[in-house]
């Protein structure tokens, strides 16, 4: 998924201006943690069925995104 941007939105009166998924609650580090901790996709979605696959997607090409500019900003 290179086009994140339209489900990865930064608002600075929610979350402290973390980075979320659409106009949820849901952070890109919530989305990440979960997944580091083991839960499937499925749990995910099925915990919290505002989300979708390619919400979770996005969480994860957004940190890959991340990741290559701090790599490169080095």
């Amino acid at each position: 998924m290179s086009d994140y941007k339209k489900i990865i939105k930064r608002d600075p009166n929610k979350r402290f201006g973390k980075p979320c998924v659409r106009n949820t609650r849901i952070t890109v580090f919530d989305v990440l943690g979960w997944l580091a901790s083991g839960m499937t996709y499925d749990e995910i979605i099925f915990d919290f069925p505002e989300l979708t696959l390619e919400d979770i997607k996005a969480c994860l090409a957004y940190a890959a995104d991340r990741e290559h500019k701090l790599q490169h900003a080095s």
